[in-house]
């Protein structure tokens, strides 16, 4: 049973996502262990405890840069014996140490169709604003392997949702949660701890068979 170590900053719509998942029986070879927080107010913190998962608190204000705060969290996910790191909603960039020691163990769930509004800059509300300004009819989700491009590494899953008239930013931030990346962010858990995925010439392979 492989250990997945979820980190979080704020409130936990993902977080809870994987939870539920995992209480329906969906994510097979793998179990949250723990829940770790660069915030100690965030309120994913609560949805852990609710859940009876261990959280634990790694401050990022208490440190003076991200290197010695991912060494600090790096030592933290060590103790924890993570298998599988998942990033749901954390709002600090890796140092690439961290990135190296896990490589291919790291996944991150983005609220776009990649290589569509990713990148510097595209996060949160951000990138469903700049997809209302380019008037695209699709968006959706992608949940990928973190690597030391931003939002670059291999793509593990992707799924569609419509953009509908008179969306605000708001409200296709929800769709595309609802539809799309509370779906993926679990099923991608999944394929990882069933040994299911393949990474060859820095793309992902999906064993469907297995």
């Amino acid at each position: 049973m492989k250990h997945i170590v979820v980190l979080v900053s704020g409130g936990g719509t993902n977080l809870q996502a994987l939870i539920d998942a995992q209480h329906r029986g969906e994510i097979k070879g793998g179990e949250i262990t723990c829940v770790i927080s660069s915030n100690p107010d965030a309120y994913a913190l609560e949805r852990a405890k609710n859940a009876g998962i261990p959280g634990r608190v790694v401050p990022r204000k208490e440190y003076p840069d991200n290197k010695t705060y991912t060494e600090a969290l790096l030592a933290v996910l060590q103790e924890e014996h993570a298998d599988l790191i998942v990033l749901a909603g954390f709002m600090i960039i890796l140092d690439k140490s961290l990135i190296q020691a896990y490589e291919n163990r790291i996944i991150n769930v983005h609220p776009a169709l990649i290589p569509s509004f990713c990148g510097d800059g595209f996060y949160g509300l951000h990138v469903h604003e700049k997809a209302l300004e380019k008037g695209v009819k699709l968006t959706g989700a992608t949940v990928h392997f973190v690597n030391e491009i931003c939002d670059g590494g291999p793509i593990i899953l992707q799924k569609a949702v419509a953009v509908e008239n008179g969306d605000t930013p708001e409200i296709l931030q929800r769709r595309v949660m609802e539809q799309a990346e509370w779906h993926i962010l679990p099923q991608a858990v999944s394929l990882f701890c069933e040994d299911r995925l393949t990474i060859v010439d820095g793309r992902a392979y999906v064993d469907y068979q297995g």
